[in-house]
């Protein structure tokens, strides 16, 4: 008979995991090495769960610092475009070297994102990385055209980001961003075989592209070094499934959250490879079906657009941007608290072994 631990643990890493997917157990080796890993873990902010205020100058990028200080997190990881004309990619090179002054005096890292591999867009982020500071870029391709061929063109790409990582002490992070699959991304990464070229993992974005959660982590895991956090309802469509942005954590949220976030805690052997888990929420963020089920061998990529979030039906711009703030704010504390269900399971385990 399982023992009341265990009991909790198994409802926590078993809510909304599709079988088949096997149990995990408690041990407690498992609850030391998840323990380390909870004192090691690095919780960054981004840009996207205020992007309508960013959007509308109520917020700057200078301000999502103090929300990060504030929130006691690690760093912020911020899309080169967040904030228009206030954005890291308008800022004068004084503004960009007081952004960064006042990111090490928060102690907080900050870690760029782009939604291209284009060479002027990843050129422009390199420049800005440079200046502020920033080691780490996210990229993702928007390319149409037949599957073969926007492989080979990414692949490309992913060769050159090699080079210029190396040149600059650089990681770029691909994401899976909705219209490749886990799989295929995978096989690029492994083509350019490139320490400092891996993957980001995003929490729903494998849903669009026709997979499972915890299937797709399994796919990536060997090259995942940053996480995008987040809440997703699935929107089955005529031959796939969209998703739609709900808070994390949610009774909307259809994520197996806890389990993937336990998996991810525990890649690398001797240190955590996972270096950013980054909370992205994206309230009423509506993401078409991408890939199909039945598709052809060689699918046509249709082009995809950077991601935005329209004002929900109902919704006044001003209620957008007040809601905003509560519900990243919301996303801080649900996190906080499951990783705090964590450890104490994982504190109970190891009293229990202790007196048993």
């Amino acid at each position: 008979m399982m023992n009341p631990i265990q009991a909790r643990f198994a409802t926590l890493m078993g809510h909304n995991a599709q079988a088949p997917c096997t149990p995990v157990l408690l041990t407690a080796d498992l609850a030391r090495r998840l323990l380390a890993r909870l004192d090691s873990l690095r919780l960054f902010a981004h840009g996207y769960p205020l992007l309508t205020n960013l959007t509308h100058g109520r917020v700057t990028p200078e301000d999502m610092l103090d929300f990060a200080y504030r929130h006691g997190l690690d760093g912020l990881s911020l899309h080169l475009l967040d904030g228009e004309h206030n954005s890291l990619s308008r800022m004068p090179a004084e503004r960009l070297a007081a952004f960064a002054d006042k990111a090490r005096g928060l102690g907080l890292d900050v870690h760029l994102e782009i939604s291209s591999t284009l060479p002027a867009d990843v050129d422009q982020a390199v420049t800005v990385a440079r200046a502020i500071g920033s080691r780490n870029i996210r990229v993702y391709s928007r390319y149409e055209g037949h599957l073969s061929r926007v492989m080979g063109i990414i692949e490309d790409d992913l060769r050159r980001l090699a080079r210029l990582a190396d040149e600059h002490d650089l990681n770029f992070d691909f994401e899976q961003h909705e219209e490749l699959k886990s799989d295929e991304i995978a096989t690029l990464l492994r083509r350019v075989g490139h320490p400092r070229l891996n993957a980001l993992f995003d929490f729903g974005n494998m849903i669009n592209a026709c997979e499972q959660p915890l299937p797709a982590l399994a796919n990536l895991a060997p090259f995942i070094r940053q996480v995008h956090l987040k809440g997703v309802r699935v929107v089955p469509e005529a031959n796939g499934f969209g998703h739609y942005g709900v808070l994390q954590g949610s009774a909307e949220d259809q994520l197996p959250g806890a389990r993937m976030l336990l998996e991810l805690l525990l890649l690398g052997e001797s240190t955590p490879q996972v270096v950013a888990f980054i909370l992205e929420q994206e309230n009423h963020y509506i993401a078409p079906a991408f890939r199909q089920v039945g598709e052809e061998a060689d699918p046509f990529i249709v082009y995809r657009e950077m991601s935005e979030t329209p004002l929900p039906p109902g919704y006044s711009l001003e209620q957008m941007l007040a809601d905003e703030h509560r519900w990243a704010n919301d996303q801080v504390r649900y996190v906080r608290e499951l990783l705090a269900q964590m450890r104490l399971l994982a504190e109970l385990t190891l009293a229990d072994a202790a007196v048993a």
